[in-house]
């Protein structure tokens, strides 16, 4: 018989290509979203559920409807810059959703969650590349609201034998290879396509945000992995769970560094133009430095990236961009 996933947050950006990959894997996907920052139109692989995580009737009600064998959880506000601003959202849909969303898990007797996590979790790194053993002391809010997420499964596991793997991702990039869905922010806070939108639109400058950094050339480093990939490392993931269960952490990343102005200059590489550039201060709550091991997953689920070198991913963002060129 066919699994089914449920996936929360599934119209938005990882996620609804996480549920393409389940799908394309012959899965039962259903997306269960708001829509407060995901896309109708991004929802192609099965019925959605619009609802809120923190509406634990409709959470229930979707869980005893389709009776998943496992829930893929992506239901978050993921913007670090704003989590500083106003912490109190980010506790209250990120952190008290996902008690509700478990709480509603358990009374229907589910007992799967795979839980997108952050690399925002670990802070500014004491060594490099970052792997699971490394402390984890979030710097902003965001970070914070995903790891009390992680203590929570860690808890629910041992006293509820609830099964979970959380998936601590370095820097979602790139879009779907086929052009079916790619990313879409309001407002748009990610690096490549703020700077694809500065060779488009030179009256909309790509910022720079921070040149005094640690790092060699001032700028900070991060790990983009391509979408794809990271939507693979669920797939192996959730099929891991549903063998064998427990309480699993892994990091997806690349354990490539590439800096703000590396990201510039390939920008301009694949796609024959100058981003228009200013520099900026610092973003509060940035670390300079972000970069994955992935040797666990690559050990434990058989997972390795394959297509995250950054002039793919930027050329899948281009071609994303081309067709959905930003108002």
């Amino acid at each position: 018989m066919k699994k089914t996933v449920l996936v929360t947050g599934g119209a938005g950006y990882v996620g609804s290509h996480c549920c393409k990959a389940f799908a394309m894997a012959g899965w039962n996907v259903v997306t269960l979203d708001n829509l407060s920052r995901g896309w109708r139109d991004a929802v192609r692989w099965g019925p959605l559920v619009e609802c809120d995580i923190r509406n634990s009737a409709g959470v229930r009600a979707a869980l005893e409807t389709y009776k998943p064998d496992l829930v893929a959880h992506f239901a978050a506000l993921a913007y670090v810059g704003e989590s500083v601003a106003d912490p109190a959202i980010y506790y209250d849909n990120n952190t008290r959703g996902t008690l509700a969303l478990l709480d509603a898990m358990r009374a229907v007797g589910c007992s799967r969650v795979l839980f997108s996590s952050t690399c925002a979790s670990y802070g500014v790194p004491t060594r490099t590349p970052i792997d699971e053993t490394h402390p984890q002391a979030p710097i902003n809010p965001y970070g914070w609201s995903k790891m009390i997420i992680e203590r929570m499964l860690e808890d629910f596991g041992r006293a509820y034998e609830m099964s979970s793997v959380s998936l601590r991702y370095f820097n979602a990039a790139g879009c779907d290879p086929d052009g079916e869905i790619g990313e879409r922010h309001e407002p748009e806070t990610h690096a490549i396509p703020l700077a694809i939108e500065a060779v488009r639109r030179p009256d909309r400058p790509f910022t720079i945000l921070g040149t005094d950094f640690p790092t060699p050339d001032g700028t900070a480093i991060r790990d983009y992995i391509h979408v794809t990939d990271l939507a693979q490392a669920h797939l192996l993931a959730g099929d891991m769970l549903v063998a064998r269960g427990g309480t699993h952490v892994f990091n997806l990343g690349t354990g490539v560094g590439t800096s703000v102005l590396e990201l510039v200059e390939a920008v301009k590489r694949v796609s024959g133009k100058d981003p228009v550039v200013r520099r900026g201060p610092r973003r509060p709550g940035d670390p300079p430095t972000l970069v994955a091991s992935f040797a666990k997953a690559k050990r434990e689920l058989g997972w390795s990236p394959w297509q995250s070198e950054i002039d793919f991913i930027i050329k899948t963002a281009l071609r994303w961009s081309d067709s959905h060129p930003p108002a």
